[in-house]
């Protein structure tokens, strides 16, 4: 395939004569620039769209109409790759989902169509001929534009990076509506298709491997940053395994990064997995009875929501399987980002008496002795820094009532009746068991400020796991072991919320 050609610019594009625009859509004020110099930028990206968005053809020439020109797809990625400020792009992806989505008018009348037929009772294939119709005219345009730079040389990963752009852009809300978000959704779609387990590669890091891979496997290391060569040798040595995705258009290039320990037991200590050296140089496998997945990161944002991840931890259990035919116990050592945000709310949100409603009246006055004030407030005070760790008093004390708001936390806080967490709800969505709560099991100072150092191992139990995943996503079921709700009911019995 042919790559982009030179093409315009938004400088070059400035210079074009252009009637008046029409009214502004909803979107990002530009800040790169004031009156004349964002006008002219505002033009040139209108009459980008108009060349660049291919029509839509009538229904009946939809498979015959040829494809637009290379050059007019190759002009709106050179156009997008010369905005460098983040409100210009957010201009322009705004501009895009508002003015080239679906024709209202035309769903209007064919979904009328499609009803008078039913209500005439017609023959079923003049009946389907209509909802075809319909399905027609419910695609945006914008998607025509996007399929066509797929076909280019590089399209897909551009496409990939204008989801990014797109994400960060709503999070910044530089753009927002429902527009934009029909947008983000179908652009999903379609990298969810492109990017289906039949596309990708499954690959194992060695010491051995290129070092552009390593490079790019310790930059992509998001739960448990690697420091130096010497500690990503450790993660992808004896006892340990490396696996990432990578896409058959990109081989090499990491999409997802799974980091696996082999282990005699199921680990409750980060340290002891990614700081302490293995064993021995030579494997032992009668020392390998687990395998935990202690890290797991996507390397490209714009592909957030596509089930990468999935896929690649039911890969390694299938790899892990060859290479250890007795291997049976599967489990993670998660994070539970989040926690410590929600615990300094809830503080926040109590009225100092001298009691708390999150601990006992025994807790409350013990825990004041050692912190030597309100409780609440000066509590926050100590969890929003790493430094109360330090307290070996404080920290004996606050075992059994973090661990218990931590069980609620994970176990009860929902988001449309699924766990708030969203580490928590990608494992139970894969059918893991909620399994155990670790204390102090990471004491690096993002494990401190980020859960308290709490981490949760979710169980995989291969049998069972279709079925755990069926219960949670379909009646919002969490299968968790005795141990977490255990934690739960001592939560709802002693604390006063």
């Amino acid at each position: 395939m042919r790559g982009f050609r030179p093409g315009l610019t938004a400088r070059r594009l400035f210079t074009l004569r252009v009637p008046p625009r029409p009214p502004r859509p909803p979107g990002a004020r530009l800040s790169s620039g004031l009156g004349a110099a964002a006008g002219a930028l505002e033009q040139a990206m209108d009459e980008l769209l108009r060349r660049a968005v291919p029509a839509r053809p009538v229904y009946e020439l939809r498979e015959k109409t040829p494809a637009p020109a290379e050059g007019q797809c190759a002009d709106f990625v050179n156009f997008y790759g010369g905005l460098t400020e983040v409100a210009e792009r957010a201009e322009l992806l705004g501009r895009l989902a508002q003015g080239f989505g679906v024709d209202h008018s035309q769903v209007a009348e064919q979904s009328a169509g499609v009803l008078q037929l039913r209500q005439q009772q017609r023959e079923a294939a003049v009946l389907l001929l209509a909802e075809d119709r319909l399905r027609y005219a419910l695609v945006p345009r914008y998607r025509g534009l996007f399929h066509h730079i797929s076909k280019l040389d590089g399209g897909v990963r551009f496409l990939v990076q204008l989801r990014a752009d797109l994400l960060q852009a709503q999070t910044l809300k530089l753009v927002e509506g429902p527009h934009v978000r029909e947008m983000d959704g179908v652009l999903k779609s379609m990298l969810s298709e492109w990017f289906s387990s039949g596309f990708l590669n499954l690959e194992r890091v060695t010491w051995h491997s290129p070092c552009e891979v390593l490079q790019k496997i310790s930059e992509s290391e998001a739960v448990h940053p690697v420091k130096n060569w010497m500690d990503i040798k450790r993660r992808v040595g004896p006892y340990r395994r490396c696996y990432f995705f990578s896409h058959c258009s990109t081989p090499e290039d990491p999409l997802v990064v799974l980091h696996v320990a082999l282990t005699k037991d199921i680990t409750s200590n980060i340290q002891a997995i990614v700081k302490e050296c293995p064993p021995s140089e030579t494997e032992d496998k009668n020392k390998i009875v687990a395998a935990i997945f202690y890290s797991i990161s996507l390397t490209q944002q714009g592909l957030q929501g596509v089930e990468l991840g999935t896929f690649l931890i039911k890969r390694v259990i299938k790899e892990l399987q060859k290479e250890f035919p007795d291997l049976g116990t599967f489990s993670s050592l998660s994070p539970i980002p989040g926690f410590t945000k929600w615990l300094l709310g809830l503080l926040s949100s109590q009225k100092d008496h001298g009691r708390s409603q999150l601990f006992t009246d025994s807790e409350s006055k013990e825990i004041a002795e050692i912190i030597g004030g309100p409780i609440n407030e000066t509590l926050k005070v100590f969890l929003s820094s790493h430094e109360w760790v330090k307290s070996e008093k404080l920290v004996r004390m606050l075992r059994v009532p973090l661990m218990r708001l931590c069980a609620w936390y994970l176990y009860g806080e929902k988001h449309r009746g699924y766990a708030l967490n969203p580490v928590a709800n990608f494992h139970l969505q894969n059918g893991a068991v909620m399994w155990r709560i670790n204390w102090m099991a990471d004491v690096s100072l993002r494990g401190i400020t980020g859960s308290c150092g709490l981490m949760v191992n979710y169980r995989y139990y291969l049998e069972e796991r279709a079925t755990h995943s069926t219960a949670y996503l379909g009646s919002k079921y969490i299968k968790a072991s005795e141990q977490v709700l255990s934690l739960v009911s001592q939560f709802q019995k002693n604390s006063k919320l």
